[in-house]
This record gives structure tokens, sequence and C-alpha cells, in this order.
């Protein structure tokens, strides 16, 4: 049987890299998860819809979508970002606007925001379907 797959966008902060791979295996009962890094990924996602690490990870997400079955994504921030100083409340509200932009880009998929908090424990983000 081909492994299952779920799609991560995540800082490339290698702290949250673990924490977040085993909690989606587990959350999305899967065996692999295709992980789309930029520093700071998720500002570029929520409020720069044309910026070049956005448009690169959107052709990211169809190749995982195409290519590797994958339905579940997941956008993820984090606790001292050093691309993102925004401050975790305003982090929280980005990874909103970016599940946003994603279920209406990818309609058929499943859309999951994560924070990690200081201690790299994970969090899911209450996000509205609109």
């Amino acid at each position: 049987m081909p492994p299952t797959f779920a799609t991560v966008l995540n800082c490339m902060d290698g702290r949250v890299q673990r924490p977040v791979a085993e909690y989606l295996c587990g959350r999305f009962d899967v065996d692999c998860v295709d992980t789309i890094t930029e520093a700071g990924l998720v500002r570029f996602l929520a409020d720069r819809h044309d910026a070049p690490g956005t448009l690169s990870a959107l052709a990211k997400i169809r190749i995982s979508t195409g290519h590797h079955g994958s339905t579940q994504m997941t956008v993820v921030a984090h606790a001292d970002c050093a691309n993102n100083r925004a401050s975790d409340d305003e982090q929280i509200a980005q990874v909103g606007r970016a599940v946003t932009l994603l279920r209406h880009r990818f309609g058929g998929c499943e859309v999951l925001g994560l924070w990690l908090d200081a201690e790299w424990n994970v969090h899911e983000v209450a996000v509205s379907k609109g």
C-alpha cells in the first residue's frame, strides 16, 4: 500500500519540525508529511499573496496534492520566530488569514492552523469556516 501524505506550511526553524510532523501524523493518520518551509512563512501566506515566497509555497502545495494525494494541509506559526517578530496574538491571527487563503485556493482539502508556544507545545488554532 502506498504511503499517505499531509502537507505542512511551516517556518524553517528546526525547533518546530519534529513536534509538528509527529502531531500531524497522529492528527491526520498519515505516514508522511510534505514539509514546505520558509522563514516566517505564515506572514507571507496571511498578507502577501503575490510575494515570491507565497507563490512558491502554492506551487509546492500543488505538487503535494497532485503527486502525493495530500488532502490535508496545515499552516504553522511559532513563538520566537526570527523572521516574524509580530506578537503571539498577531501570529495566531496570521495563521487564521493563511488558513482562509488555503481553503479558498484548495477547496477540496482540510486545512488546519497550528501554533507552537515557547515550550514547543502544539495547539490547534480555531479558524472560522468563512
